[in-house]
């Protein structure tokens, strides 16, 4: 039963009979990884050299050809090519870092 929402509106965690809404998130398994104003940024890293030098290789494929399901992987350092890359999750502090050791303008 999908109720019409109006400007203000009860929520769920109360509609359902809750205590409280980290109760509600809890049982329903939302879950709050961020906390406040903190950000997560994903970081490409080659798996054979652990450089974050990486990059998407462009084909001349046909995007509706049924063999080009996912993207290739190319490291500018170790020359690596695939389709598997890692991903590094890191905070806004460490990404700000990332950046200006690659000389990047982040004005």
């Amino acid at each position: 039963m999908e109720m019409a929402k109006s400007k203000l509106s009860t929520p769920d965690w109360i509609r359902e009979g809750f205590d409280s809404k980290a109760d509600w998130e809890k049982k329903h398994g939302v879950s709050k990884k961020k906390k406040g104003a903190e950000k997560v940024f994903k970081l490409k890293v080659c798996p054979k050299c652990g450089s974050y030098d990486v990059n998407v290789v462009l084909s001349n494929l046909d995007s509706e050809e049924e063999s080009n399901t996912g993207k290739m992987w190319e490291c500018k350092k170790c020359k690596w090519k695939g389709k598997d890359v890692d991903e590094k999750e890191v905070d806004e502090e460490e990404f700000m870092k990332y950046l200006d050791e690659r000389g990047e303008d982040v004005s």
